[in-house]
């Protein structure tokens, strides 16, 4: 099989032209064989690492179940938030109306336009020819489907007013009253005071007044008794309504 070489004093062996034809030959086909099974041993690894369609099919079914119950939660969920924000942001306004009537000295009220949806603070000023009311920040409107009204609730929280409703309307500097408005007026000291056009001092206290808003799934109300006090409540849109101090 295999020759000693010529080469003096070498004793190296070599294979002859025949069984290196052979040995390659083998060599080759144990290259072959080895690529074979490489390729058997993926497609198995694929195999078991694959999906059967009853799987797939339940993954799926069982995803949208999941969808179908997570995205009405998730809907409502958002409603709740965006309302809540609303009323609360119309609390935080009133007590801003407060603060400001009492640092400046004058007359300040919360001017809610019921139509658009939007309220903002609004302040005397004397100083102006002829004196006005000013805005004093900007306007901030409702989200969503959420609007002033309390309907169909049909009392207000226990110890406010005597009858639900909003506060009564603007007026201009020339005690014309102004439609599908509500207005929040507080005097230097921080009392409420009932609206009027061009503020005399005079004005008395009012016992309760309120900002109601709702988008159909439940109402808040934001009142202030007459010593100032601003409080948050919140009901579910009922005839009977059960208040819950926020």
């Amino acid at each position: 099989m295999y020759r000693i070489d010529p080469g003096p004093g070498t004793g190296r062996r070599s294979f002859s032209g025949q069984n290196r034809c052979g040995h390659l030959i083998w060599q080759t086909a144990w290259m072959g064989t080895s690529l074979a099974l490489s390729r058997i041993q993926m497609i198995r690894s694929r195999q078991q690492s694959g999906f059967t369609l009853i799987e797939i099919m339940f993954v799926v079914a069982l995803i949208g179940v999941i969808a179908t119950i997570a995205v009405p939660m998730t809907g409502n969920q958002l409603s709740y938030l965006r309302l809540s924000g609303d009323a609360r942001n119309i609390s935080n306004a009133l007590m801003l109306t407060k603060m400001r009537a009492a640092a400046t000295f004058t007359q300040t009220r919360l001017y809610v336009d019921l139509s658009a949806k939007s309220f903002r603070i609004e302040t005397w000023q004397r100083s102006a020819s002829p004196a006005d009311w000013a805005a004093d920040g900007g306007t901030t409107s409702l989200s969503g489907s959420d609007r002033f009204g309390f309907a169909p609730v049909s009392a207000a929280p226990s110890f406010t007013q005597v009858t639900i409703g909003q506060a009564s309307g603007c007026y201009t500097r020339l005690s014309a009253l102004i439609a599908n408005t509500a207005c929040i007026v507080f005097n230097s000291r921080g009392v409420p005071v009932g609206p009027s056009g061009a503020p005399t001092g005079t004005e008395p206290p009012i016992a309760t007044d309120a900002l109601y808003v709702t988008d159909g799934t439940a109402v808040y109300g934001a009142t202030v008794s007459a010593t100032g006090m601003i409080r948050l409540w919140q009901t579910r849109p009922t005839a009977t309504p059960t208040w819950t101090l926020q």
